[in-house]
């Protein structure tokens, strides 16, 4: 009985240190304007996390443009077409919460559809508190966000600026 106890003692201590790592688990972004750093959040957004996660090691991201940037609302990128119609062909089935949408707040941009969401996100400047349960949130930004702000403007914007490269680190 007590090496049971110590099996599952053990066992809990495994499963909270690796949530733990997870939540200390971030994506890097090098654009062209500089680093923002974005803590990821797996607890809100299991499913999301992993696929951005994915996405990001793959290289994905690599070379993609923002390419719907509105002052005072998002910076959107995630579209290797440029255009806001592309993504990696896989959708996810929507992880809403109630996490509030602020600045820095990332979100999965999708279609009227709720279960759309592909590869495209969304980094909010301030006002997005009414996507809040109605988008996933996956990440908040937790460094960075003076760089988030030279974003280039616009849908597209005339000269976009880009991820450079997205890697996942502790």
């Amino acid at each position: 009985m007590r090496i049971f106890i110590l099996c599952i003692t053990l066992l809990l201590g495994l499963t909270m240190t690796q949530t733990e790592a997870q939540a200390n688990t971030k994506l890097i972004l090098q654009t062209s304007v500089g680093q923002i750093d974005i803590d990821l959040l797996p607890e809100l957004a299991p499913n999301h996390v992993a696929r951005i996660s994915e996405l990001a090691e793959s290289g994905f991201y690599d070379g993609i443009i923002f390419h719907r940037v509105i002052p005072g609302f998002m910076a959107q990128t995630g579209d290797p077409s440029g255009n806001g119609t592309g993504g990696s062909g896989q959708k996810l089935n929507a992880e809403f919460t109630d996490y509030p949408y602020r600045e820095g707040t990332v979100g999965m941009a999708r279609s009227a559809n709720p279960n759309s969401a592909d590869s495209q996100f969304f980094i909010c400047f301030d006002g997005c508190s009414h996507l809040t349960g109605e988008y996933t949130v996956w990440g908040q930004v937790s460094d960075g966000m003076d760089v988030v702000h030279k974003i280039a403007t616009g849908q597209p914007p005339s000269e976009p600026d880009e991820i450079i490269s997205a890697k996942i680190a502790e």
